[in-house]
């Protein structure tokens, strides 16, 4: 099974948590066992795996990025459109994540969610690809 996840951003970086959404695609997919590959559309968006017990986490992978790669001095900020380091953001994180399916639930640990990452927002629209694939060959289980 297929399904596109369109999200808005209302900031220019931002962690969302789609842990919910992801997680209803799964149990709407009927696939017991098997994996959910998710793939942020977009040169300047990425997917992550990470804690989410409190919002502390999400914002210190903000502040390393930013630490890391700052914006305004890139090649592409001066020969296009600003966002170099958006694009070298979302490059280092990278646009995928595969998550298993365990039992029909996302094999997930209780401590993990699934994250869209925004490096160039605010966007109205964003779009996940998701797909989940069963491990019985040639069944939808």
């Amino acid at each position: 099974m297929r399904a596109l996840l369109r999200l808005q951003s209302t900031a220019r970086e931002q962690l969302i948590d789609v842990t919910r959404q992801v997680s209803d695609l799964v149990e709407q997919s009927a696939v017991r066992d098997g994996i959910v590959v998710l793939y942020a559309q977009g040169a300047t968006a990425a997917m992550m795996i990470q804690e989410n017990w409190d919002d502390s986490v999400p914002r210190d992978v903000l502040s390393l990025l930013r630490g890391l790669i700052p914006k305004g001095v890139w090649q592409h900020d001066q020969q296009q459109d600003g966002n170099g380091d958006a694009h070298l953001k979302a490059g280092l994180v990278g646009p995928s994540e595969t998550i298993p399916v365990i039992d029909g639930r996302l094999g997930l640990s209780r401590w993990q969610n699934v994250f869209f990452c925004e490096f160039d927002g605010p966007r109205s629209e964003r779009t996940i690809v998701c797909t989940v694939i069963s491990d019985r060959w040639g069944a939808s289980d």
